[in-house]
């Protein structure tokens, strides 16, 4: 008898993961391998290294398992997923990751040397395909997120190298690269995934005050360990110090902003959940690409308000535009997060590298090379080769290239998401934790019109 045709990824996923994992077992048991044992004058040269980064690595894990994990949960019938899925795709994508900067990169003799850093830069590239999946989340298999990922990763690598290593653009917490890159690229998904059809408004889409809290939870976790994964790539010192201050201050500005902002547009005063969720950490968005540079307290603080700012107005009046417009659809709202604010740190950079003078700033900024060097020395090379206007204009260039290369690759992967063996879920299902789980619950006590049933509904469809 014929399998009915949406049975096929539910075989097709543990085929999938299982050959990518064998695949990587065989790849590192050949070619990766440690460094060999450092000579006793280095050993506490090494020990810093690593007493100094791994609690910044260990804020970035709590970050993503935790606390983005827990900002998907709004939707009431879909935490398990949410939650599954996001841990799912952030050690495939980090392996996936791994495996290709060490053979662009980090491959000498045969052999990859590994060390936090490069796994900390790997999961940098695996956070840019968490944020993409916020387009489609919902409405998309496991089996199509784990494609998406495998196409975004080396896009997302080309893209980066281009930006930090071509241009010299300075983003020391992946503004431009990570956010507004992985935002267009989910948008590009999206748009092509769903073509011009608009996507109507799911009855198990609602948010209840349950799933809205678990979800605010998952923003107060992402607040507090955000300066940990702006200024971890910073040089230790000043510049890691003053990432760390302007990252708390834009975000506590962004914090207040959202609560002004949310008030003020309700015609009772109340205040939106959803803009809370997201606005309250817009600030930490922005004021990455300019956190390790000599900006005033106050300018941190504007920025920091003016995302926000941005970040509800776009909720309240782009999302809904571009719905009706472009038939765009967006069910995270990455785009008022991740692509506005962005959007904004990048300028916010240009102007701070017109105005920038070395009177005032006392040192140029300086980040760690994404790709596993100091490239601390070859930026202000570059800058003061280039002068202040040159790097402003690269500044731009590597926003336009972020922003261009993610929307056409994007729309390539959301193309290539719509083959019949990666088919999305019957639209009954969507949003539905039970297609993929086996919730207890349900299975002792199914009654009519339970998720069984619709199952069944949806494969005769």
């Amino acid at each position: 008898m014929a399998v009915p045709p949406f049975t096929y990824p539910r075989r097709l996923l543990p085929l999938f993961l299982g050959l990518f994992q064998a695949a990587l077992l065989l790849f590192f048991a050949l070619f990766i391998t440690y460094d060999e044992p450092s000579a006793q004058k280095d050993t506490s040269l090494v020990a810093n290294q690593v007493y100094s980064t791994f609690p910044f690595f260990q804020d970035i894990q709590v970050m993503l398992v935790v606390g983005l994990g827990l900002l998907l949960t709004f939707l009431p019938r879909y935490g398990f997923s949410s939650l599954t899925h996001n841990f799912l795709l952030l050690n495939f994508s980090m392996q996936w990751a791994l495996v290709l900067q060490g053979l662009l990169h980090h491959f000498h003799h045969s052999q990859i040397h590994l060390d936090l850093h490069k796994l900390l830069i790997s999961e940098f590239a695996a956070v840019t395909v968490l944020i993409s999946v916020g387009a489609i989340l919902g409405r998309a298999s496991p089996c199509q997120l784990l494609v998406m990922a495998t196409c975004e990763i080396p896009i997302y690598l080309a893209s980066e190298w281009v930006i930090v290593t071509c241009l010299g653009v300075l983003d020391v917490g992946g503004t431009i690269t990570i956010h507004i890159f992985s935002c267009y690229f989910g948008l590009g998904v999206s748009k092509a995934l769903f073509r011009a059809t608009q996507q109507p408004l799911h009855p198990k889409e609602t948010p209840t005050p349950s799933s809205d809290l678990m979800s605010l939870v998952g923003t107060l976790i992402l607040w507090v360990f955000w300066p940990s994964f702006v200024a971890v790539l910073c040089q230790a010192g000043d510049a890691q110090h003053r990432a760390i201050l302007n990252t708390l201050l834009a975000m506590s500005a962004s914090a207040i902003t959202t609560v002004v902002a949310s008030s003020l547009l309700d015609r009772d005063g109340k205040l939106s959940l959803g803009h809370l969720q997201n606005g309250s950490l817009a600030g930490g968005v922005a004021i990455g690409v300019v956190a390790d540079m000599a900006v005033p307290p106050v300018a941190a603080l504007a920025l920091g308000s003016l995302s926000a700012a941005v970040c509800v107005l776009g909720f309240r009046f782009l999302t809904p535009l571009l719905g009706r417009k472009l038939t765009l659809h967006d069910q995270c709202g990455i785009h008022n997060l991740h692509g506005l604010p962005g959007i904004l740190g990048a300028a916010a950079s240009v102007v701070a590298v017109l105005v920038a003078s070395k009177d005032t700033s006392g040192s140029q900024p300086s980040q760690l090379s994404p790709v596993g060097g100091n490239a601390s020395e070859v930026v202000e090379g570059q800058w003061g080769a280039r002068g202040a206007g040159g790097q402003a204009l690269c500044q731009a260039a590597g926003l336009a290239v972020a922003v261009g290369a993610s929307l056409l690759a994007g729309l390539l992967t959301g193309a290539a998401l719509r083959l019949p063996c990666l088919a999305r879920p019957p639209e009954r299902l969507c949003f539905d934790d039970s297609l993929y789980f086996k919730i207890q619950d349900e299975a002792e006590s199914p009654g009519p019109g339970s998720s069984a049933e619709e199952g069944a509904l949806a494969l005769k469809e």
